[in-house]
């Protein structure tokens, strides 16, 4: 085994999270480690990017709601800072969403959808088809209605991680690249990891921040193990013509026979379109039948993907935890935090995230904004059912 190196902050998950973590921790003095065997990978590479606190607003969600308006809020200053910092242009776009309807019962949900928002104190406006239709010209001749959002914005999260990983090492963050084998636990206390090469990483604080492999991590005890699993997404790429203007202006979103379908223009000409979500473990295959709905609902919106040239498939795997909501801050065991359970709003949630932690990491305790959101919300007993 390699000599012991040690470290005031141990990050495990070198994902989005991991990484806005890591360096909010260094900014504040602390020296810190990644362990990842691929810093800025993870499910990043596959999420399209949609700060959507309005439009994904569900129904008993209304505290998650809170925390998705605060980090919102605090995007276009994070994003200014993290590309000053880095150089790194992140496809940050203040484009808005558009939430359409196809049929009767979709215009139906999206009228409940809008009072919900409107119950919630958020903007959206509701446009008749034509109105839709005025706004994005590519759309389908059947929509029957939507929502506008200006206040939903985008992000490229390919941009977003490479620019992260840059911002770690400018700060003076140690990426070690490989995988966390085992957690170390000594004196009632978590001490650091073992590495898959051998190498003995110690720190005063440790947090768990590996996506949906959080909770497979060897070494942690069952009453503390984040209950997170993988929810799998697939998304394709296109890539829009140049002339006669936009294809798209905006993200279109509708629900289609039941589906979730989203297409996400980007400023460099790449169309995103997503997003499955099946609960199939660790599964990460890319299948036909998943591209081909994909396809199918989002031709119904928008006829003119047909003629677009196909770029990528891809599948990645979400980390979901019981109530949908992440997992923040210190567990019951000393020297443990968790930033993980991000699910479907890991890009909306990564400035908050990371002032978050790093005020967990600094002065013991989680701003007012994120308590709600503690690992400690989650008995004993519903821990050691979802490590079972």
């Amino acid at each position: 085994m390699s000599p012991t190196r040690t470290s005031d902050v141990l990050v495990v998950g070198g994902g989005i999270i991991g990484l806005v973590t890591a360096w909010r921790a260094a900014q504040r003095g602390l020296s810190t480690v990644v362990v990842d065997p691929d810093p800025g990978g993870g499910a990043a590479r596959v999420a399209a990017g949609m700060l959507a606190a309005v439009t994904e607003l569900h129904y008993g969600e209304e505290t998650l709601l809170g925390l998705n308006l605060a980090s919102a809020r605090r995007y276009p200053a994070f994003a200014a800072e993290l590309t000053e910092f880095t150089g790194h242009d992140l496809g940050y776009r203040a484009c808005g969403t558009l939430a359409v309807a196809l049929d009767a019962d979709d215009r139906a949900h999206l009228r409940e959808l809008h009072a919900l928002q409107e119950r919630s104190g958020l903007r959206s406006q509701w446009l008749s088809g034509r109105e839709c239709r005025r706004l994005e010209p590519m759309l389908a001749p059947g929509v029957r209605g939507g929502l506008r959002v200006d206040d939903d914005h985008q992000i490229d999260p390919r941009r977003l991680a490479a620019a992260l990983v840059t911002a770690c090492e400018r700060a003076g963050v140690t990426l070690h690249r490989a995988w966390a084998e085992r957690l170390v636990v000594a004196g009632d206390r978590a001490t650091g990891v073992v590495t898959a090469d051998g190498t003995d990483l110690a720190a005063g604080r440790t947090v768990l921040a590996a996506g949906s492999l959080s909770g497979r991590l060897a070494g942690v005890p069952a009453d503390v193990l984040p209950p997170v699993r993988p929810v799998k997404g697939q998304v394709v790429r296109l890539t829009m013509p140049e002339r006669h203007g936009p294809f798209l202006n905006r993200t279109v979103r509708a629900v289609v026979r039941g589906s979730h379908v989203y297409l996400v223009p980007r400023e460099n000409g790449e169309l995103v379109i997503g997003a499955t979500s099946e609960e199939l473990g660790w599964d990460t295959t890319v299948t036909a039948g998943g591209v081909y709905e994909l396809l199918r609902d989002a031709h119904e919106l928008v006829p003119g993907i047909t003629e677009l040239p196909l770029t990528e498939t891809r599948a990645g795997l979400r980390p979901c935890s019981p109530d949908n909501a992440p997992l923040l801050g210190p567990t019951e065991l000393d020297g443990l935090l968790l930033a993980t359970g991000h699910h479907r709003n890991g890009v909306l949630l990564t400035p908050v995230t990371g002032d978050a932690m790093a005020e967990a990491l600094t002065g013991g305790t989680l701003p007012d904004v994120a308590r709600p959101f503690t690992p400690r919300r989650f008995g004993a007993a519903v821990l050691t059912e979802q490590s079972a």
